[in-house]
């Protein structure tokens, strides 16, 4: 089966009364709304599941409907009963993904005279006569149908079945049962299995520790009775000590095996650094994980993100208000602490950021909050080289915010509620991780500090937001689907060979079914395909025109296998012309790679040469300053002994002119008279 759901042809019959045909169908106002395009078609499939190929003559109505829907049968020609029935169910799903849980507990009343959401010519096909053994097959009663569906509902995926229904790109409110926990917003949340954990978080300043759980098969909420007892350790290595989650907010839960992780968080007695603690889900009991290595220190509003069994902290506030960028890891294997020192520009000091992982890779932190500051900014952190960049992603801007929640969705990151430091924030934003293009989905009342939680519902991923504060506490539950599936229309219509070929092409996707960890395989494919196909055969008679059929469908689809392998072929052709494309690329940069390398050689030689004419420059400079100094000592020797040289000549001069005129005078030199 493609859902969990009733077995063929039960199933077949349930969508077939569901959308209005045949003895058993259900009240006008209660049938899926088709398109007209899909209503013929359909009504050709429910004839050739019931009736067989088409032998009736072509109608004379005036009604465009009526005639596409004989168009449509005399198309389908000789397709198998058990295909037609396949192909009508998928369609149904295609238009009404839903439809299975409408069918629980529904009422069908063939002599209901409402007024029908569908034209008057498309509730004639569908009220098409039959004949009286097809009556009698289609006769079944509904009440083995729905308990074919209860009994059948057991699966993996949580199955929500909500007095409201989720709708794509809306959020709604559901009707929930049970005690409501407290009011409260920088609480955490984390689902396992088909329940929804909420831990912790703060109303009206006031820090809580209770568990709350919200059954999503009910969407009933009941309170956790904690017990004190130790829990078993995750692994051997990891030393545990038995105690009760003090009150506690701004923590992060993190989902570990059959364990959730709360890590950090503010309260009212803060520690020196981060302690991780375990809640067995299985005990209801608190545990805490004694951690090694690098302990960083405590806060609050940080994120924790699981990538392996690695857990990624980046950011915080402490108890001082001090806003934080660090980046830290945690081994859950080893229970061992690391400071990461990363490359590049960080992400500023904050809190109430939001982080996700794409492809166990690339760290993502968005927005947060630093005092009076609220940020908007993207960066990445790549993981295998510890280098963070902050690209620019194109689309709608999202306005700056913390406290907001996020969840991510296959390729699609949600980014909900938060707010600026002035008001709370409406709209969801969505960033497509694989084109890094930002855009807007549905509003939400806005909210800061709280939580967004995703499970299943009907094979689709479903959101879950929870609590948070806006002028008020809250702890209403909201929902929302996302849809991943792409919603392609069938174009069954074109021309016989088109409408043949389309068929094959659904016959083959109808038989798909999940495996065990919810993917399809190609041994489950041919497993189901072949037990429906035996379950629907069980008359000798038939297995003869079957056969023949399913070898049509095998020849048309080898025609198609030949086109594919043309195709292929060509794709291999322009992979090789890429490969080699490739190897002259890496050829001519290992050439470059060396030319580079042989000029940085080059310019380190030439940086060296230059450091020493510098330093032989230097020494030039020191000589010349020192042959300066000399150069003014020898002037002023040079000054000095002339100047001696002048008072020297000056002193003879004196004495040899004193000595004529004492002769003269009669008073030679030295006082002696001459005698006569």
């Amino acid at each position: 089966m493609a859902r969990s759901g009733p077995p063929y042809p039960h199933r077949f019959f349930a969508a077939a009364a569901y959308s209005g045909f045949g003895p058993q169908a259900s009240s006008p106002s209660l049938r899926p709304r088709l398109s007209d395009e899909i209503i013929p078609f359909l009504y050709a499939l429910y004839q050739q599941a019931t009736i067989g190929p088409c032998k009736a003559p072509k109608p004379q109505s005036r009604s465009q409907l009526e005639k596409k829907g004989w168009e449509s049968w005399m198309e389908l020609k000789n397709m198998a009963s058990v295909e037609a029935m396949r192909l009508f169910v998928k369609i149904l799903e295609e238009e009404d993904p839903a439809w299975l849980s409408k069918v629980h507990g529904l009422e069908i009343d063939t002599k209901d005279d409402q007024k029908s959401t569908v034209s008057d010519a498309a509730q004639k096909l569908r009220e098409a006569p039959l004949s009286t053994s097809q009556e009698d097959q289609l006769l079944e009663p509904v009440n083995s149908v729905e308990s074919d569906i209860l009994a059948d509902t057991e699966d993996k995926d949580v199955l929500i079945e909500l007095a409201i229904k989720p709708d794509q790109d809306k959020w709604v409110s559901p009707h929930v049962s049970g005690y409501k926990p407290t009011p409260r917003y920088q609480h955490a949340a984390e689902v396992i299995g088909n329940k929804m954990y909420v831990i912790g978080g703060n109303h009206n300043g006031r820090y809580l520790n209770d568990v709350q759980v919200l059954d999503l098969t009910n969407f009933t909420w009941s309170k956790v009775d904690l017990k004190s007892g130790a829990t078993s350790p995750i692994s051997s290595k990891e030393p545990r000590v038995a105690t009760m989650f003090p009150p506690c907010a701004g923590h992060s839960l993190v989902q570990w095996k059959e364990k959730l992780l709360a890590v950090a968080g503010h309260s009212k007695d803060p520690s020196d650094t981060v302690i991780v603690r375990a809640f067995d889900v299985k005990t209801n009991s608190w545990s805490v994980l004694q951690s090694f290595g690098k302990v960083p220190f405590a806060r609050g509003g940080q994120t924790v993100t699981l990538v392996g069994s690695n857990l990624i902290m980046f950011g915080g506030e402490n108890s001082k208000r001090c806003f934080l960028n660090d980046l830290n890891i945690l081994d859950l294997e080893t229970m061992t602490w690391d400071a990461i020192e990363a490359v590049g520009t960080p992400p500023s000091p904050r809190s109430d950021h939001t982080a996700t992982v794409q492809a166990g890779r690339y760290l993502l932190i968005f927005g947060g909050g630093s005092h009076s500051t609220c940020f908007n900014d993207l960066h990445i952190l790549d993981l295998d080289s510890m280098e963070w960049s902050q690209p620019q992603p194109r689309g709608i801007t999202p306005s700056p915010r913390a406290g907001h929640a996020d969840i991510k969705v296959g390729d699609s990151w949600y980014i909900v509620g938060g707010g600026d430091n002035k008001s709370g924030l409406s709209e969801t934003m969505v960033l497509n991780l694989s084109t890094l293009v930002w855009s807007v989905g549905a509003s939400l009342e806005g909210s800061e500090g709280l939580s967004v939680t995703c499970a299943a519902y009907n094979g689709e991923e479903v959101l879950i937001a929870f609590g948070g504060y806006n002028g008020r506490y809250s702890n209403e539950v909201h929902i929302m689907k996302t849809n991943r599936k792409a919603k392609l229309p069938p174009k069954f219509l074109e021309s016989p060979a088109a409408a043949a070929a389309a068929a094959a092409v659904k016959a083959a996707y109808t038989s798909q079914v999940p495996s065990a960890n919810g993917f399809y395989t190609a041994d489950s494919l041919q497993e189901n395909r072949f037990e429906e196909n035996m379950m629907d055969m069980p008359d000798p008679k038939n297995r003869k025109f079957i056969t023949e059929e399913i070898r049509d469908q095998l020849s048309l689809a080898l025609k198609h296998s030949a086109d594919l392998e043309v195709v292929v072929s060509s794709l291999q052709a322009e992979n090789a012309r890429l490969k080699h494309d490739i190897a002259v690329t890496q050829t001519s940069n290992a050439e470059l790679s060396k030319e580079l390398h042989s000029i940085r050689g080059q310019l380190d030689n030439e940086q060296s040469r230059c450091f020493r004419l510098e330093v032989n420059v230097a020494e030039l400079r020191k000589k010349l300053q020192l042959m300066e100094q000399m150069q003014n000592e020898l002037e002023l020797l040079h000054r000095q002994v002339a100047a001696a040289d002048q008072e020297a000549a000056a002193a003879m001069q004196q004495q040899s002119s004193g000595g004529v005129w004492g002769w003269l005078a009669g008073s030679p030199p030295n006082g002696k008279v001459p005698t006569a």
